[in-house]
């Protein structure tokens, strides 16, 4: 099949050999000379290379190269593709780290020198079980970068919370994104992120990646492995709330190990999901990220674009009727608590205003209806700026 080269087909052999310790594989390559060579080795110069007792010496062979080819013809057949470290198109900054994965699994309709070519790209990574505060300055901070003269690559891993709201920000502000995933290629999870991910492929520059062979479940061994081509495939990392352990700080890690710039949301010294970001700004190991404009500045984007803030109660009392009489001015009382209260529910929001239930609650569908508000599964509001 036309693109599938032997260097290719060796390079995805070794990967798929040596997914947990690339640096093992690379070590052998830089020994042979490239992929390709290292299956020409005998046993003799391998044993020579890596030692007698060497873990790994039985699975180079020829079966690793047939099982690697027919993988894949499967996936180029599929629409994806597969890029080997040894490729002039890998991804220089992934390729600088000290642990690079052998090979890359991608799938998007850009070609790979479009997806990987950016001038910078961030990730943005926190807790699964994010709050209204994270998922309203998650947004804010892509929009910032969205007005920026250097349009950034939003990297994340596709999981629930902070993560899907990277990506659909990024595709909503028109940025591309690549979602680093703990599974093959040739699966999606969480499944109710498949809709994200069929916006992520379609997308201009933007792509799924992954370093699992097709057939990988997703288990947890698999998401830690996977937060170092988050951290990898960027120049900067952004941690927008995270419990004191988590993925978010592994990627964090080791974002700083691989001397990228790391910055934190910072939150309330009693909230369980920002004790992870105020822990690394206070071990100095991450910035506070406090002032999404300025945060474009820092990550060298250049000078944030003319503000798209906009005048939130102003554009609410523009559209329900400055002056208009009693219910404009219910509207304006119910999204003013919903401002200055984030997470609120209708009952707070009706306790607050002394207005009834059943009216806040008409006010709060016709506010998130009209995209002024946005309200999660448990009837918490927050506001879309």
């Amino acid at each position: 099949m036309a693109g599938i080269t032997n260097e290719k087909i060796a390079s995805c052999a070794l990967n798929r050999i040596f997914g947990f310790e690339p640096r093992l594989g690379l070590a052998l390559m830089d020994y042979a000379g490239g992929a390709e060579p290292v299956f020409r080795l005998d046993k003799e110069q391998i044993r020579e290379a890596m030692g007698p007792y060497w873990k790994y010496i039985s699975q180079i062979g020829q079966q690793a190269l047939d099982s690697a080819q027919k993988e894949l013809e499967e996936i180029y057949e599929d629409g994806s593709e597969f890029i080997g470290v040894g490729e002039s198109l890998y991804p220089a900054m992934l390729k600088e780290c000290d642990d690079p994965p052998i090979g890359l699994y991608v799938r998007g309709d850009s070609p790979i020198g479009d997806i990987f070519g950016s001038k910078a790209a961030v990730a943005i990574v926190g807790t699964r079980d994010m709050t209204p505060y994270g998922q309203e300055w998650c947004r804010r901070m892509v929009e910032a970068m969205a007005s920026s003269p250097i349009r950034p690559t939003i990297v994340s891993g596709l999981a629930y919370g902070i993560d899907i709201t990277a990506h659909c920000a990024a595709l909503d502000f028109g940025l591309p994104t690549i979602a680093a995933m703990a599974t093959g290629i040739d699966a999606v999870y969480p499944q109710r992120h498949m809709h994200t991910a069929d916006r992520i492929v379609s997308t201009p520059r933007s792509a799924l990646v992954t370093d699992y062979p097709v057939g990988t479940v997703p288990l947890a061994i698999h998401f830690m492995r996977r937060n170092r081509i988050i951290a990898g495939l960027s120049s900067s990392v952004i941690v927008v709330e995270s419990k004191e352990k988590g993925g978010s700080l592994i990627t964090a890690r080791l974002a700083a190990s691989y001397s990228r710039d790391v910055y934190a949301l910072p939150g309330r010294i009693d909230d369980l999901r920002s004790r992870g970001c105020n822990m690394i700004i206070r071990e100095k190991l991450a910035e506070p990220a406090s002032d999404p404009e300025e945060m474009v500045e820092k990550l060298g984007l250049g000078k944030s674009g003319p503000a798209r803030k906009t005048d939130w109660i102003g554009s609410i009392r523009e559209a329900y009727g400055e002056g208009g009489g009693a219910k404009a001015e219910e509207i304006e009382s119910v999204a003013m608590v919903i401002r200055r209260s984030r997470g609120i529910d209708v009952q707070g929001i009706s306790r607050e205003t002394m207005l009834s239930y059943g009216k806040v609650a008409g006010i709060v569908e016709l506010l998130a209806a009209d995209g002024f508000i946005r309200m999660d599964l448990l009837g918490h509001c927050s506001v879309m700026m």
